[in-house]
């Protein structure tokens, strides 16, 4: 099969209602509780951990599928808003399923600016309550969480649209250093 109708058939899987689910959701962590550690490699397969941006901001954001429409969006809404983010002194990691390669040519195609991790393993997106799997493909749900300096997830944005969500955590991340300030 093709590349572009295995994305094409993924796209429409992905895009379908929930009917099909079958494996049985995981909450994760809600605002204020701790963040999952994770050990993930990125693009270029260097090895990150959370427990590495202790003291930082962390924006960890979840999406089913490189190369998809609505995923394609979101990297590169964060692309274009990495300046402001990293001025408001957050560390952008985006994870999916996909492996380190596609990784590397999704990064290289999208000029993507921050990492890409891969949970090739799922323990990070089953860590995190975000797996989920529609006729027996598994893939992670569209999820954001900020994360504070102390490793407390700060927000969970469940309802991610791609076009507004670093827009979205830009704000919420502004309101939450005013709060502390």
């Amino acid at each position: 099969m093709k590349r572009a109708s295995v994305l094409g058939f993924l796209f429409l899987l992905l895009a379908a209602p929930s009917f099909g689910a079958d494996e049985p959701a995981i909450t994760g962590p809600e605002a204020g509780q701790v963040a999952p550690d994770y050990r993930l490699q990125d693009q270029k397969g260097d090895w990150h951990t959370l427990a590495q941006e202790r003291g930082k901001w962390v924006v960890l954001y979840f999406y089913p599928k490189d190369f998809t429409p609505g995923c394609t969006t979101e990297v590169c809404t964060f692309r274009d808003d990495i300046v402001a983010l990293r001025k408001a002194g957050v560390d952008v990691f985006g994870v999916s399923l996909d492996d380190v390669a596609s990784h590397a040519e999704f990064a290289e195609k999208y000029h993507v600016p921050f990492r890409l991790l891969s949970d090739a393993d799922r323990a990070t997106a089953k860590a995190y309550g975000v797996l989920t799997s529609k006729l027996g493909f598994s893939y992670a749900r569209r999820e954001t969480f900020l994360i504070d300096p102390d490793g407390k997830v700060a927000r969970r944005y469940k309802d991610v649209d791609p076009k507004e969500n670093s827009k979205q955590v830009l704000a919420d991340l502004a309101a939450l250093k005013k709060a502390t300030d």
